[in-house]
């Protein structure tokens, strides 16, 4: 009677199983997913999108895309599309700030005021969408999923 050989060690891969943990001499970091990018691209790819909520704090959220842009942009294709789709959403979005503002003080001197109570729901819907695009796109981004906005004037491609 022969024996058959004994079960394999905890966590450890059945025999014929294709193996998923960390191959000898491949980092982590450099070992790509099912995706085709590696944990670094996915990290800087989110950080293209992540960083625009950290600019916007001090009223500059097209810099922190611009950063990644310049600082990881040549270490990937991925990484500089992510950048570049960010960097094209926070220049549109200051864009219609921009042009929303001056409409806005354009229509209540004309109004004598009144026009602001229109102008301002328009402008915190501008901003809830800002928000609210952001998060969406640094969560895809950060999973791997190639990110495009809505209503994005391509300035740079």
């Amino acid at each position: 009677m022969s024996q058959s050989p004994p079960p394999p060690p905890y966590g450890s891969p059945e025999p014929g199983a294709p193996y998923v943990g960390h191959y000898p001499g491949v980092s982590p970091a450099q070992a790509r997913g099912a995706d085709g990018l590696t944990s670094e691209e996915r990290t800087w790819g989110g950080a293209a999108h992540w960083s625009a909520l950290v600019g916007s704090a001090f009223g500059l959220a097209f810099l922190g895309p611009l950063v990644v842009m310049l600082v990881g942009g040549d270490r990937s294709p991925w990484i500089r599309r992510q950048s570049v789709e960010s960097l094209n959403f926070q220049l549109s979005m200051l864009l219609y700030a921009t042009v929303g503002g001056v409409l806005a003080v354009v229509v209540a001197i004309v109004t004598l005021g009144l026009g602001v109570l229109l102008v301002l729901p328009a402008a915190l819907a501008l901003g809830v969408l800002w928000l609210v695009l952001t998060i969406i796109g640094s969560v895809r981004a950060s999973g791997g999923v190639d990110y495009r906005y809505p209503l994005t004037i391509r300035f740079l491609s």
